[in-house]
């Protein structure tokens, strides 16, 4: 979230404030903007010239977009969501223009004026974003598995040595287990990178987000040519297969608008499991 990056504000003094939320090279077709709903209670989506560049951004009420106001609205689980969701549909909106830069969500600047200013001061970053992202989208891959071993059942009456040799050699055989099926995984990741231009492992996500138990190996994102979608789905699929007979999922979903490396530095820090 950036709060008001161009100075604060207090309902006092501005009854709106500017939402700002993708750059793009292109304008956006009126149409476009006009049936997609932004935040509640602000205005119609709308196109700011900006230089060479066109910001998608929406005027919003400041007593509720303010800086308390916004933080409170953002520490509601449901506000949140519906905060993502009108990011993401004018993000979605701006992209369907040619490439688009997302701006973090809740980008609010005090008017016009100061977001052209401060996107015009990005000028050479936002330029080389935007080839970068040009005609290119990214794919999410994650791989899961396997479950952990159940512990062995009852083996009759053994004393406290015994036991002892068995839970040793349990969790020796898991953890043998575990560091195969990551190098399986992080075997697909080096064998995806080679259909993309850019790729960067996010954190694996826990197994309440994932909604099960099976531990997730791989949380991986790749920026590939639209010329090559179908050779990396392809390649994806094929690895799918292949892991399926060693007890990984392997899962692809998008094409998605390329949040991932839509930042200056877009080769993220690498997180391994």
């Amino acid at each position: 979230m950036s709060t008001l990056p161009a100075g604060r504000a207090t309902t006092a003094e501005h009854r709106t404030l500017l939402c700002v939320f993708a750059v793009t090279d292109s304008p956006v077709p009126p149409d476009v903007l006009g049936r997609t709903p932004g935040h509640e209670g602000g205005g119609p989506l709308r196109s700011l010239a900006a230089g060479e560049f066109h910001l998608v951004v929406q005027d919003v009420p400041a007593a509720e977009y303010g800086e308390e106001a916004l933080a409170e609205r953002l520490n509601r689980p449901d506000a949140l969501e519906r905060c993502a969701r009108a990011h993401h549909r004018a993000v979605e909106a701006a992209a369907s223009a040619g490439p688009a830069v997302p701006l973090p969500m809740a980008t609010l600047y005090l008017d016009d004026r100061n977001a052209v200013r401060a996107v015009t001061a990005r000028e050479a970053s936002l330029r080389g974003l935007l080839e970068r992202l040009r005609d290119r989208t990214e794919w999410a891959v994650k791989v899961h598995g396997p479950t952990a071993g159940a512990a062995a059942g009852g083996e009759g009456a053994a004393d406290g040595r015994s036991y002892l040799r068995r839970a040793s050699a349990r969790r020796r055989t898991e953890r043998e287990t575990r560091e195969q099926a990551l190098a399986r995984a992080h075997a697909v990741d080096r064998e995806l990178r080679r259909y993309a231009v850019a790729a960067t492992r996010h954190r694996p996500q826990s197994e309440r987000l994932t909604g099960t138990n099976v531990p997730q190996l791989l949380n991986a994102a790749y920026l590939v040519d639209d010329a090559r979608r179908e050779e990396f789905t392809r390649a994806v699929g094929r690895l799918a297969r292949e892991a399926a007979g060693t007890g990984l999922e392997v899962t692809v979903s998008g094409p998605w608008i390329p949040y991932s490396f839509a930042r200056p530095e877009p080769d993220a820090v690498e997180v391994v499991a």
